[in-house]
């Protein structure tokens, strides 16, 4: 299989005259056929429209209803959506980010994929799209000559192929021809035991330059986590959101479903997506989290005390599904709360060990669940606004934060009564965004109101 040069890719990026030409040039050089013209939607699916690669037409943009953003996990849509869209339900236009073209590698014939942006008819941004929320975030450092680097660990199970969601899931059978009796933590044989699955992983993510760091096998049966190298934090929102997309069609290859639920396995760990971050300066390159001598700064200090302060009410964004407040318990390896420590896991926030130039902080709290443009805009505009506004941090703790205070929302229900009433963060996001998430978001808890579960009629049914 052809992959795509990258260095050759920056070219195009540098010399072409336009997205249509650049765009136009790689269909040539890679023989493309079909396109999917992608935009990751509030839950970070991905819709869009799948189209002949002669009717792609970069510059003119095609056309989508504003109320994409508007479906639920299910695709439905909320019954009252008058106070996030146009109640004349509008065309929006969809214009393709050139350096996000990649190859499709899993298709039976050529095929090109495009992450697009999305603009009213003026030219104005769709202040809803979780794209944009993550660009408007890293426009506010930049104007003040910041530039963060990310890095986001990604969690995610391989389980059995599940036909019927009324029945438990369970680990798939590795080359062994045996699933994992119990936890194997760091265990090479365990990954080994899905080698071809992980090769097909590797292969597809080097065609699409998904820079994979590590693999490790985590604490769960068949729990697995990819790291991906720093970056840019749209570049890996993009390659996070592409990468979810690639473990799922790689596992089906391989007759195994790859979840990234929060928490799939009722009596195992939860699956995250850790957020490591730092920020540097746009003219010298250094990180404005260490001082010359190598010692921390007070803007350290200070985004860790904004994380502190405004990650729960932005808990929807980290946690935005019902089955992401299964994951933060008291007792599994979840983080319950906001406290802060040096190399500390029980921690929401943890600083790992590092040199100067490396010092970051590691957000903890985020599900695997978590659409990550909006997860990472969440986490990078909670320290933003502990800089700017100058805070300071709880004192580091040395001991286990499983043992504090519990200090996250317990429910999606109370993450959304807390971001529509944090005026701070709105003010970030746009009144239209928190808007239009919240009414997705509360619309899909009140379909799962709708739901007896088993525990219900087990222990309610004929004692109550």
């Amino acid at each position: 299989m052809r992959r795509v040069n990258v260095q050759l890719f920056g070219q195009y990026t540098n010399e072409a005259e336009g997205m249509s030409d650049l765009i136009s040039q790689f269909f040539k050089d890679y023989g493309i056929q079909e396109v999917e013209a992608i935009v990751p939607d509030m839950a970070g699916i991905a819709r869009g429209k799948v189209m002949p690669a002669q009717k792609f037409a970069g510059d003119q943009g095609m056309r989508l209803p504003e109320s994409i953003f508007l479906q639920t996990v299910t695709g439905d849509y909320p019954e009252d959506t008058a106070a996030a869209m146009s109640p004349a339900e509008i065309d929006i236009i969809l214009k393709p980010d050139p350096r996000t073209v990649r190859r499709v590698p899993w298709t039976a014939e050529p095929t090109a994929q495009v992450i697009h942006d999305c603009f009213y008819g003026d030219g104005r941004r769709v202040q809803m799209a979780p794209r944009e929320v993550l660009r408007h975030v890293l426009d506010l450092y930049g104007q003040k000559g910041w530039k963060p680097v990310v890095a986001p660990e990604l969690e995610f199970y391989l389980i059995e192929p599940n036909i019927d969601a009324d029945y438990q899931l369970k680990p798939p059978i590795g080359r062994s021809g045996r699933a994992e009796p119990g936890r194997q933590s760091y265990s090479i044989a365990a990954v080994n035991e899905f080698d071809p699955l992980f090769d097909d992983v590797y292969q597809f993510c080097e065609d699409q330059d998904i820079a994979i760091d590590t693999l490790i096998h985590e604490d769960g049966p068949a729990q697995m986590e990819i790291n991906l190298l720093h970056g840019d934090a749209l570049d890996l929102a993009d390659q996070a959101f592409m990468f979810k997309r690639t473990a799922r069609e790689a596992a089906l290859r391989h007759k195994m479903y790859a979840t990234f639920m929060a928490k799939p396995h009722a009596k195992e760990p939860g699956s995250a997506m850790h957020i490591h971050q730092s920020i540097v300066d746009t003219k010298t390159g250094l990180n404005i989290f260490s001082a010359p001598n190598g010692s921390p700064t007070s803007l350290f200090f200070s985004h860790i005390a904004g994380l502190q302060r405004y990650l729960p009410s932005a808990m929807a964004l980290l946690a935005p599904n019902v089955n992401s407040y299964r994951r933060i318990s008291r007792f599994q390896v979840s983080p319950i709360n906001v406290q802060w420590g040096y190399d500390n896991r029980t921690a929401g926030l943890r600083v790992p060990m590092s040199d100067a130039q490396n010092r970051r902080v590691e957000n903890r709290l985020s599900g695997a669940d978590a659409n990550p443009y909006l997860a990472f805009a969440a986490s990078l505009a909670c320290g933003y606004l502990g800089m700017i506004d100058g805070l300071t941090p709880t004192d580091p703790i040395s001991g286990s934060a499983h043992d504090m205070p519990f200090a996250l929302p317990r429910s999606l229900d109370d993450s959304i009564r807390q971001l529509r009433a944090s005026d701070r963060l709105i003010e970030i996001f746009s009144q239209p965004f928190v808007s239009a998430f919240t009414i997705v978001k509360e619309a899909e808890y009140e379909v799962f109101l709708q739901v007896i579960s088993s525990w219900e009629r087990e222990h309610l049914l004929l004692n109550v």
